[in-house]
């Protein structure tokens, strides 16, 4: 069998380092690219044509809810693990709403990494103790429906998965800026997102973003 092709996405450079190590150690693996962001990564994955990413979950630019849908968007078929030090109830579901399907911290010992990877590749769910328990107990929690948008907050909220400022939407929309941040106030308080990043995958996972 092929060796599982696998990138690195973690901007600390000696992280990386170690964790090529380990897996060099594996014949089944191959570390076929290393980068310090998400739109490092972004830029050459799709000709590296990568199995498995190891995203790390706070990097300089893009997040990494962000990153990991762009990579399932250019790289099909690509598995996702999240290998982190943080462990944010908001952050963990927000990438796997993304796509991830695997989910480890970083003090894991050499053989969960292993078997982390072994189980992402394969199309299995992998998650670390820390994060089932997160995850189950926001499955536990009631989930309060979120309120319709009007006409001109899918307006904004479209525009704002574009990539626009607010003074950019209020140009497009012949707004001010202090309304057009009034409307994204709204829109947050309504989907109970918490910032631009969140309101951008939502449009995306809704089909309102351009193109979806």
């Amino acid at each position: 069998m092929a060796p599982i092709r696998i990138i690195l996405i973690d901007d600390h450079a000696v992280l990386r380092e170690g964790v090529r190590a380990v897996l060099e150690t594996d014949t089944d693996f191959s570390v076929v690219g290393e980068f310090g962001s998400g739109n490092e990564a972004l830029a050459s994955a799709a000709a590296l044509a990568p199995d498995v990413a190891l995203v790390d979950l706070k990097m300089p630019g893009l997040s990494a809810p962000e990153t990991i849908a762009a990579l399932r968007e250019r790289v099909p078929g690509i598995r996702v693990l999240v290998f982190t030090s943080f462990g944010e109830d908001a952050l963990i579901r927000a990438t796997l709403d993304a796509g991830a399907t695997g989910y480890l911290l970083k003090d894991a010992l050499q053989h969960d990494l292993i078997a982390a990877i072994r189980s992402v590749a394969a199309g299995e769910t992998f998650l670390a103790p820390a994060a089932q328990r997160q995850l189950m107990e926001l499955l536990r929690k009631p989930q309060p429906a979120r309120d319709a948008l009007t006409a001109r907050e899918t307006d904004v909220l479209k525009l704002i998965a574009e990539g626009l400022s607010n003074k950019q939407i209020g140009k497009r929309l012949n707004l001010t800026e202090g309304t057009v941040k009034g409307y994204v106030s709204q829109i947050l308080a309504k989907l109970r997102l918490e910032d631009r990043t969140q309101i951008a995958l939502y449009a995306v996972r809704h089909g309102l973003a351009s193109g979806a």
